[in-house]
């Protein structure tokens, strides 16, 4: 089976400002399963790529492990692009900031890539405001390791065991601002309406820009005590071999007004209930924000929207100060200054 889009183009097919097709900003076949909040994040950054008119040249698409960090391989399939170890993407990002800041740098992460292993690189990468797009790809479960709870599993919320999680959850957003994001925003992955114009904005934004997506598991948020469940049957068959079929299911979709709250039924029955800000309400105080969150779990309602903004923040390069000519174009002379550089330096650290 290929893997790779047929490449033929239809004649008339729409066009964004400098040319190019939607089909430009796609990559290859995903291989998620059916029905998967991750294939809707895909689709909403194709298009906000295409809509804004960015040569997919231009972005540089980071990842780490898991099914989120898989992601990359079916978007912007002409960009540049670099899958990290688990939970290291932010230091990739780093460097390859710090050597190109001409360069978009999308990353794409999961709640355990980011929330668990990656938690320290993720804090570092937050409140040195790194410019860049971070997205988590959040559904409070390790997909690729069958289904285990991860640091974003609300505590009480039933698990894949049946048991209740036993422990707080992480807030990335509530995170993300503590730690200095200069924007902050909350989507779910079936709000296609909702989230293209938050990953713009980010886009736009000089900074670091986080994203925290809710993007339900269609294979691993059944509860194994149905007897139509995969670990029911499993434990109830007898073993010739061992092998996992994933049934298609339709995609968990939704669209409602703001200032609103909406019930959305998952796969396994259980309801998240989610609540949209109005579309303008955008707040500038860090601890409006975090109370507006905090606020919203005490009513067990998730806010989605743009939860904070900083209009006054300063990006990595500017406060660092860095050189904006990419390394690779700086010349021999710039590079090695020579001894009186070197001195004059190491004088001025006495």
């Amino acid at each position: 089976m290929s893997y790779n889009r047929p490449a033929f183009r239809h004649p008339e097919a729409q066009k964004n400002d400098i040319g190019y097709t939607r089909k430009q900003y796609e990559g290859g076949i995903s291989t998620l399963c059916a029905g998967c909040g991750h294939d809707s994040i895909v689709s909403a950054i194709i298009t906000s790529f295409f809509e804004m008119s960015i040569p997919p040249h231009h972005v540089v698409k980071l990842s780490g492990i898991g099914c989120s960090s898989k992601t990359p391989a079916y978007f912007l399939g002409r960009s540049h692009g670099f899958n990290s170890v688990h939970g290291r993407m932010p230091s990739v990002a780093s460097g390859a900031n710090m050597a190109n800041r001409e360069l978009i740098y999308l990353g794409v992460s999961g709640d355990g890539d980011t929330a668990s292993i990656g938690l320290g690189q993720f804090a570092h990468v937050v409140r040195r405001n790194l410019n860049m797009i971070y997205i988590v790809m959040n559904n409070g479960c390790y997909g690729l390791t069958k289904g285990q709870d991860s640091a974003t599993a609300d505590k009480g919320s039933k698990t894949r065991k049946g048991a209740p999680v036993s422990f707080e959850s992480i807030d990335l957003c509530e995170l993300a601002i503590q730690l200095g994001a200069g924007f902050v925003a909350r989507g779910f992955s079936g709000d296609k309406k909702q989230l293209v114009p938050l990953i713009k904005a980010a886009i736009s934004h000089r900074g670091f820009a986080f994203i925290d997506v809710i993007s339900p598991c269609v294979t691993f948020n059944n509860a194994p005590t149905s007897t139509k469940s995969y670990s029911w049957v499993r434990d109830h068959m007898e073993v010739t071999n061992t092998f996992d079929f994933i049934p298609l299911r339709q995609e968990i979709t939704t669209e409602y007004p703001d200032n609103t709250a909406v019930p959305v039924t998952l796969h396994d029955g259980s309801i998240i209930k989610l609540f949209k800000q109005e579309e303008q309400h955008i707040v500038t105080d860090r601890k409006d924000a975090i109370a507006a969150i905090e606020e919203a779990r005490y009513n067990e309602l998730l806010l989605t929207g743009f939860l904070y903004l900083n209009p006054d923040s300063e990006e990595f390069h500017d406060i660092n100060k860095t050189v904006a000519t990419p390394l690779n174009q700086l010349d021999e002379k710039t590079l090695c200054p020579g001894n009186k550089a070197l001195a004059a330096l190491n004088e001025s650290l006495r």
